[in-house]
């Protein structure tokens, strides 16, 4: 039985992965990304990258393909785009990626560190209104929220 930990290191042999200061450098040079965020609709609600996508996790696959309810046109057209998965902390979107990459999507890659990267590298978040976040507001909105019954019995 693999643990989540060994389940995204595996995804790590099969998936490329753009570190922030990568994509920012590749997108002033002008190159077009397909931002795809599959966090859940409250976290992408709460701030995302501007001009995301937001695809949760978990209905990924069935929104990939046409007649399906959770179909997303944008997304199934994308198969020949340069496609960027997010999520939180680039392990979710290193699951994605593969999984893109199984169903036939040329250019899916994860954006290492996830959107807590993007945070820590400066780079500007917003609301799902629009309005930008502070980077006080995204350092807190990051900071690990564990209950003691979340952690591992030896860590209580």
């Amino acid at each position: 039985m693999k643990s989540y930990s060994e389940l995204v290191d595996e995804c790590r042999a099969d998936v490329d992965e753009l570190f922030p200061w990568d994509l920012i450098e590749e997108l002033q040079q002008g190159k077009d990304f397909f931002l795809l965020d599959v966090r859940e609709a409250d976290e992408f609600e709460a701030m995302h990258m501007a001009g995301s996508l937001n695809v949760p996790r978990g209905i990924l696959e069935s929104a990939t393909e046409w007649n399906h309810e959770d179909t997303v046109p944008e997304l199934v057209q994308a198969r020949e785009r340069n496609i960027v998965v997010i999520c939180r902390s680039g392990n979710r979107s290193l699951l994605a990626a593969r999984s893109l990459k199984s169903m036939g999507f040329k250019h899916a890659v994860s954006l290492r560190t996830g959107i807590r990267g993007w945070n820590d590298y400066e780079q500007p978040l917003v609301d799902i209104k629009g309005r930008q976040k502070t980077l006080d507001e995204a350092d807190d909105y990051f900071t690990p929220k564990l209950d003691k019954e979340q952690l591992a019995p030896n860590r209580r």
